[in-house]
C-alpha cells in the first residue's frame, strides 16, 4: 500500500508542478507532461518501477478520449466524413508505410522487418493531437476534421496490422519461448477459432455495443437515476466504457474503436452530456498519467549511446511524415492553414507504437535491439509534437491571419454609445432605437456589420476600447455608454477608462459573473446587468 501512495504521490506532484509553469511560458499541457515524466524518470528508475506497464493502464485514457469524441460526432456526421476517413486516412497509412520501407530497406533491413517499421510509423498519437487541438480550439477546423479522420482510420488500421504482423515472422529470431511465455495470460473469446468463426464473433460484438447503445443504455440510465445518487451514475458510465473496451480486448479489437462507436450511438442520448461531466476527470487524469509514463520511459542511456542516429531518424520521420500529409492536403483541397495543422500535427510517431512494437518482438518480427532505438524514436517524436504546434502558432499562422481592415470614420453622432453588437447589444440598439433614441453603434465584426448596414442600422466598424476611437465616436457629448462586449477584462478596462475620464457618463456595463459585477463596482460602475441572473429572473 505504501509503495502505490507512494507512486501516486510522485505522478501527481510532477504533473502539479510542471504543467501549470509549462501551460503559463505557451508550452501547453501535453509538452508539461512529458517533461515532468523526464523529470522524474531518475526517481522511477531508482525504485525500480515498471514504467511500461503504468503506460498501458494509463492508455485507457486514451480510450475514454475517443468515447467523449464519440459523443460529439452524431453518425450522420459520421457518415459525412466518409471520404476522408477512408481516402484521406487510408492513403495516409498505406502512403507513410511504403515511404517507411524503403528507407528502412535502403538502411540495410529485410523487407520483412522494413514492412513492420512502415506499420507502426504510419501510426500517429491519438493522445496528443487530439488534446492539443483541443486546448487550441483547432478541432471543428477543416484541419482539425481532417486531423481526426486520420486518427480514426488509424486506430481502425491497428486491428489488422495486429492481424499481420505475426506472418512476418523470422525464423532466425524465433526462440520458441514467446508462446510459452504469454501462455494462459490472455483472455479471449476468439482463441482457437478459425478464420471465419473470428470474423463472425467480432461482428457480434461489435452489433451488441451499437444495440446496447441504442437500446439498453436509456431504461439503465433510467433505473440507475431513480437511486437519486450522484457516484451510481458516475459507477454506470464508468462501468459503459471498461465493459465495451473488455469486450472489444476480448474479440481482438481496439478498444478504443469499440468505445468510440459507443460514443457516437449515445451521441443523440439525453444522458450524453451527464456521461461526457461524468467520465471527463477520469479522462483527462489518466491521459496526464500516459504522457508522464512517455517522458519517463525514454532510455538516456541508450539515447546518449546512439544519440545521432536515433535524432536523424526522429527528425527523418517527421519530416517525411509531414511532406506526405501535405501531398494528400493538396490532393483532398485542404487548403492553407489547416492543411499545416494536419501536416505537423500528425508528423510524429503514435502510443500504438509502443504496442506494436512489443507485439513485433515478442512473435520475432523485430529484433529486440532495433525495436529498443525505434521506441526512442517514437517517444521522442511525440515528445516534439507540442514544439511543432508552438512553431505552427508563433510562425506558419500568422502568415494566413487577414489583414484587418481599416476602422470606419464616425461622421454621425448619437445619445446612446453602444459598444458591441452582438446577441446582447443588438437587442439592446434594437429596443432603444424602437423607443426613438438615436444610436451609436461600434463593433469589430466586419463581416455582420455590412449585413446590418444593408437594413439601414448605423454602425460602425472598430475596436470600441480604444480611446481614439471613443473620442471619434463622440464619447464626450454622449449621455449613455452601453458596453456589451464579451471580454470580461476589456469590459472591466473600458469602464475604468470611461468612469476616470467621462464623469458625466452614465455606464451600463454587461457582466459576465458575480465576481464581474464587484470588479466593475470597484473601478466605478454602478449600473451592471449580469447575464445569467437577471435572465433567469
Amino acid at each position: 500500500m505504501t509503495e502505490f501512495l507512494l507512486l501516486g504521490f510522485i505522478f501527481l506532484i510532477a504533473g502539479v508542478a510542471v504543467v501549470p509553469i509549462a501551460t503559463k511560458l505557451g508550452l501547453g499541457s501535453v509538452l508539461g507532461y512529458l517533461i515532468a515524466g523526464i523529470a522524474i524518470s531518475p526517481v522511477l528508475s531508482m525504485l525500480g518501477v515498471d514504467v511500461v506497464s503504468i503506460q498501458h493502464f494509463a492508455e485507457f485514457g486514451v480510450v475514454m478520449m475517443l468515447f467523449l469524441v464519440g459523443l460529439e460526432l452524431e453518425p450522420k456526421m459520421l457518415w459525412d466524413m466518409r471520404n476522408k476517413l477512408l481516402g484521406l486516412g487510408g492513403l495516409q497509412v498505406l502512403s507513410t508505410t511504403a515511404a517507411v520501407m524503403l528507407v528502412a530497406m535502403f538502411f540495410g533491413q529485410p523487407w520483412s522487418v522494413a514492412l513492420a517499421i512502415g506499420l507502426v510509423f504510419a501510426l500517429s498519437s491519438t493522445a496528443i493531437v487530439l488534446q492539443t487541438l483541443n486546448e487550441k480550439g483547432l478541432m471543428k477546423s477543416d484541419g482539425g476534421q481532417a486531423s481526426f479522420s486520420v486518427l480514426l482510420f488509424q486506430d481502425i488500421a491497428v486491428i489488422p496490422m495486429l492481424a499481420f504482423i505475426p506472418l512476418l515472422a523470422l525464423k532466425e529470431l524465433a526462440t520458441g519461448d514467446h508462446s510459452d511465455d504469454h501462455a494462459g495470460t490472455t483472455l479471449s473469446l476468439v482463441e482457437g477459432l478459425s478464420g471465419w468463426q473470428t470474423a463472425l464473433v467480432t461482428v457480434a460484438a461489435i452489433a451488441f455495443v451499437l444495440f446496447a447503445g441504442s437500446h439498453l443504455t436509456r431504461p439503465l440510465f433510467r433505473f440507475i437515476s431513480s437511486a437519486k445518487l450522484r457516484e451510481l451514475f458516475t459507477s454506470t458510465a464508468l462501468m459503459i466504457v471498461i465493459g465495451i473496451a473488455l469486450l472489444m480486448s476480448l474479440v481482438g479489437l481496439s478498444p478504443a474503436l469499440g468505445t468510440f462507436l459507443a460514443g457516437v450511438v449515445l451521441a443523440n442520448s439525453e444522458y450524453r452530456h451527464e456521461l461526457e461531466t461524468d467520465i471527463l476527470p477520469f479522462k483527462g487524469l489518466l491521459l496526464g498519467i500516459f504522457f508522464i509514463t512517455v517522458g519517463a520511459s525514454i532510455n538516456f542511456s541508450l539515447l546518449s549511446e546512439h544519440f545521432s542516429l536515433i535524432i536523424f531518424l526522429t527528425f527523418g520521420l517527421i519530416l517525411l511524415k509531414a511532406t506526405i500529409l501535405g501531398i494528400l492536403g493538396v490532393i483532398f483541397k485542404i487548403k492553407g492553414v489547416d492543411r499545416w495543422v494536419m501536416a505537423l500535427g500528425l508528423a510524429q510517431a503514435g502510443e500504438f507504437g509502443f504496442v506494436l512494437l512489443s507485439f513485433t518482438v515478442a512473435n520475432s518480427v523485430i529484433p529486440a535491439d532495433v525495436a529498443d532505438k525505434l521506441m526512442l524514436v517514437v517517444a521522442l517524436s511525440m515528445l516534439l509534437t507540442p514544439l511543432l504546434f508552438i512553431v505552427f502558432d508563433k510562425f506558419i499562422s500568422p502568415r494566413y491571419v487577414i489583414p484587418e481592415r481599416e476602422m470606419d470614420e464616425i461622421t454621425e453622432r448619437g445619445d446612446v454609445l453602444i459598444i458591441g453588437h452582438g446577441r446582447v447589444g443588438g437587442i439592446v440598439n434594437r429596443m432603444l432605437r424602437g423607443a426613438g433614441y438615436e444610436t451609436t453603434v461600434v463593433d469589430y465584426s466586419s463581416s455582420q456589420l455590412e449585413m446590418l448596414r444593408k437594413i439601414g442600422l448605423r454602425i460602425y466598424f472598430g475596436d470600441g476600447t480604444r480611446p481614439d476611437l471613443l473620442h471619434s465616436a463622440g464619447i464626450e457629448e454622449a449621455k449613455i455608454l452601453v458596453i456589451a462586449i464579451n471580454e470580461k477584462q476589456k469590459i472591466t478596462e473600458l469602464v475604468r477608462y470611461a468612469v476616470k475620464n467621462y464623469p458625466h457618463l452614465h455606464i451600463v456595463a454587461r457582466a459576465v459573473d458575480r465576481d464581474h459585477v464587484n470588479d466593475l463596482w470597484a473601478v466605478g460602475c454602478r449600473d451592471m446587468i449580469r447575464e445569467t441572473y437577471d435572465s433567469s429572473i
